[in-house]
């Protein structure tokens, strides 16, 4: 490397940091206000609008960046619940208490219909989360602790039908969080034909 080459190189790291400090500030800021714009962002994250723009071409840019961190931070969340490990069901339930926990941490998301992005997009994202409850419902069919029969993808598509289903729900202020999370791990259970551990 040459000397010359290092200032580049610094920049672009300055860059990225500095991104990254934006878009920390948009996820927290979105959380408490969905409705918030590139001047509140820029307020929050410390730095001047032109600076907001220069990383995030628009709001709806802004927004779906935002998305895509708390994806990541959601994926995260579910390998660190070993859903490879243990009973099918227990792993199951972790998902599930995994998934809801970012459901509620991000609740905004279902008010910013704009976040989402392209289709493609969109579809990017749930791929990984897709993936991991693939293996998962595979894994407990062939365990006997999920009823055989129904193609895992199929499995899967409900469950994630299910968990909107239940995310909408308590946007709407139709049912309360906790509840609303809990008839979705029995709901889940039943659509897989298991049995919630005593």
């Amino acid at each position: 490397m040459t000397p010359s080459a290092e200032p580049p190189r610094r920049r672009r790291a300055d860059a990225e940091r500095s991104r990254a400090a934006v878009l920390d500030a948009a996820v927290r800021l979105l959380r408490q206000r969905p409705d918030a714009g590139m001047a509140a962002v820029a307020e929050a994250a410390g730095v001047t609008r032109q600076t907001v723009y220069a990383h995030f071409s628009s709001r709806d840019d802004l927004l779906a960046a935002a998305v895509d961190r708390i994806t990541e931070d959601a994926v995260a969340a579910l390998d660190a619940a070993a859903l490879d490990e243990g009973p099918a069901v227990q792993a199951l339930l972790r998902f599930l208490d995994a998934s809801w926990a970012s459901f509620e941490n991000n609740a905004w998301l279902l008010q910013a219909p704009s976040a989402a992005g392209s289709a493609e997009r969109d579809d990017a994202r749930h791929e990984p989360v897709t993936e991991r409850l693939v293996r998962l419902v595979e894994r407990g069919q062939e365990a006997g602790e999920f009823a055989p029969g129904l193609a895992p993808r199929w499995l899967v598509a409900m469950t994630v039908a299910l968990g909107h289903a239940a995310g909408e729900e308590v946007a709407a202020g139709r049912v309360p969080g906790a509840a609303a999370g809990a008839a979705l791990r029995t709901t889940v259970l039943r659509v897989l034909g298991a049995t919630e551990p005593a």
